[in-house]
């Protein structure tokens, strides 16, 4: 992940103006996931943001996105007046980020750290979702904030490089007992896409909107003025003509990939219906609906799933749909996220 810090005496307004969910409605001590798009309503990235002061904020980004966030903020910032006193500063070099994630982590959270937090906490266990607070950590400080894109319990420990071996080493220790083990990104990829959550690069692109992607939520087109704001509410008012969709393979087969394309199903309809505007068409002629943005083997559920960017008439939950795999289709049904609920 990159880290960016925003601050300065007008730093809230400023990202107001340039994220698309309210940063009005955080307090100190709080995070939100949200969205800064284009001008077109394109998503430039997805991101969580940590209000740490009154005026200054902690950005946490996708570190393939660093170069292109920084410069989209530096160019709004230079449209934000000169009179206005706003501070973007990178420190995604310095710094980095431990997730911590799984229900056990509450047991065992609060022997990282000693005292108070600096912010409003006493220990991190108390931290309620999207709560962050900071702590005394070696010489230094670092945030331990109530986050992770698991969708499991779990937090996210934002530290300086020179703290990060430490804090690994005895994360690792302290959790033995409850079953911790290292996770990587592949790990890390099911979890989010059991609970249906988009990637950058996914689900989300300078070409996709948040509304497209399902993520409408977090667009706050009632907050006022922000970049995008237009082209979205358009959006809304309109029904966009794609959308992102979840969804699980019916039978055994190869784990469905990025980039590989969605049908109609074929058992469904002996004639089916393009959504190309060009009334019935054989089989032989199907037309491609949709391509899958996102798929794995999903360890809990030991079935394949995805999400897939289809024709919004083709959109809705249960409706039957084909994989291509290879050279082969495999039936697969669309899903209400999450896919995976925990019992």
């Amino acid at each position: 992940m990159g880290e960016i810090w925003v601050g300065g005496a007008h730093a809230a307004d400023f990202l107001n103006q340039t994220l698309t969910n309210d940063l009005g409605l955080l307090a100190v001590g709080e995070s939100q996931y949200t969205l800064m798009c284009n001008e077109a309503g394109g998503v430039i990235d997805d991101l969580y943001v940590y209000r740490i002061a009154s005026e200054a904020f902690l950005l946490m980004v996708n570190a393939t996105r660093i170069d292109a966030d920084l410069h989209w903020l530096e160019f709004q910032k230079s449209n934000h007046g000169e009179d206005r006193s706003v501070k973007v500063e990178d420190q995604s070099e310095q710094t980095g980020a431990i997730a911590v994630q799984g229900p056990a982590t509450p047991l065992f959270i609060n022997d990282l750290f000693h005292g108070d937090g600096l912010i409003t906490a006493e220990r991190p266990s108390v931290l309620v979702k999207n709560q962050v607070d900071a702590w005394r950590f070696g010489t230094g400080e670092v945030y331990v904030a109530r986050t992770g894109y698991t969708g499991e319990e779990g937090f996210e420990i934002i530290a300086p490089n020179e703290q990060l071996v430490a804090l690994w080493g005895q994360v690792l220790e302290i959790g033995r007992p409850h079953g911790i083990v290292p996770a990587g990104l592949g790990a890390r990829d099911t979890l989010r896409l059991e609970m249906g959550y988009p990637l950058y690069g996914h689900e989300l692109s300078e070409a996709l909107s948040p509304i497209e992607a399902g993520c409408g939520y977090f667009v706050k087109v009632d907050k006022g003025e922000f970049t995008g704001r237009s082209a979205l509410m358009k959006q809304k008012d309109e029904r966009p003509k794609k959308k992102i969709v979840a969804f699980k393979m019916n039978g055994k087969c190869p784990p469905p990939r990025q980039g590989y394309e969605v049908y109609n199903n074929l058992e469904a309809k002996k004639e089916v219906w393009s959504v190309a505007n060009a009334g019935l068409k054989p089989q032989e002629t199907d037309p491609v609906i949709g391509v899958v943005t996102s798929g794995t083997q999903s360890p809990s559920l030991s079935c394949g799933i995805g999400m897939a960017q289809v024709h919004i008439d083709r959109a809705r939950e249960g409706t039957a749909i084909d994989i291509s795999i290879r050279g082969k289709r495999y039936p697969a049904t669309v899903c209400k996220k999450p896919l995976y609920k925990k019992q």
